[in-house]
């Protein structure tokens, strides 16, 4: 198994180590909004130790920084540096997604978005980064010029980007608030530097003149369904809509793994299914 050596680990967060693990812990305690004494009766502790661990009076032991990362819902790779930061290896490996080791991850995840087409889907990492995509997806991206298909794909850039899928959503505006505002959660829940520049970069992007003006849109007459905002692209001129769907491993036990999802597009009216579907005969 090849997984990241424990001392480069440990060199890319020894920022964090020097901080020491108290007010790493008291820094995720008040960005999840939760007192000493919730989190102490989560973890079956007291608020009195968890003071002490937070002003560095005391340190907490191996067990008790995983219960309390648990707990505090702190990403795995940030799991890692709250354990090297407390004097302890990291826990969880970071293992390249092209390792035999994890071969039977990649196989699953081939076979599941293969299986859903010819409805769109794909598999990104924490960044964004395209890891697999379907023929659906493929379909949606005729047309997008070489500069932005040259890899690594990028799923934000690929959708926001005006000469990108931009063009051709028709709720654009709608739609992209609601990818923006997914960015803006996971920078709180995963503090990655990387992620916030492509949020800086993809929120910078001039809207393309078929967005309209501010409130409007060309989909305005197509209804929604009641349970979720539909994504609406015009591909070969028709406007085909599309709910999305994010899935993610339970309890992953390996950094990498643990940052994938995959996103499914789910057809969202009867005219989409048949024009799919017709795609297959």
């Amino acid at each position: 198994m090849t997984t990241t050596p424990v001392s480069s680990a440990a060199a890319s967060a020894a920022p964090a180590a020097d901080r020491g693990v108290g007010p790493l812990l008291r820094a995720w305690r008040e960005q999840r909004r939760i007192s000493q004494l919730e989190l102490a009766l989560r973890a079956d502790s007291s608020a009195r130790h968890i003071s002490f661990v937070e002003t560095g009076r005391s340190r907490p032991s191996e067990e008790m920084v995983l219960r309390l990362a648990e707990h505090l819902d702190v990403p795995v790779r940030e799991r890692n540096a709250l354990l090297l930061a407390a004097g302890y290896a990291p826990r969880f490996p970071e293992t390249p997604l092209d390792d035999p080791a994890l071969g039977a991850v990649r196989e699953g995840i081939e076979r599941l978005i293969q299986g859903y087409e010819p409805y769109p889907a794909l598999v990104v990492d924490a960044t964004y980064q395209v890891v697999a995509a379907n023929q659906g997806i493929l379909m949606l991206l005729e047309g997008v010029p070489d500069h932005l298909l040259r890899p690594p794909l990028n799923a934000m850039r690929l959708t926001l980007h005006p000469e990108g899928m931009a063009p051709r959503i028709r709720n654009l505006r709608e739609w992209r608030g609601h990818l923006l505002g997914q960015m803006e959660r996971q920078i709180a829940l995963r503090r990655s530097d990387a992620l916030r520049a492509l949020y800086e970069e993809v929120a910078a992007y001039p809207l393309p003149d078929t967005a309209g003006p501010e409130g409007a849109t060309d989909a305005a007459e197509v209804p929604y369904p009641y349970f979720a905002l539909p994504m609406l692209i015009e591909h070969e001129g028709r406007t085909l809509s599309f709910v999305s769907s994010i899935s993610t491993f339970n309890t992953p036990m390996d950094v990498t793994v643990a940052e994938l999802a995959i996103e499914t597009f789910l057809p969202a009216d009867p005219a989409t299914v048949k024009y799919l579907q017709g795609l297959m005969d």
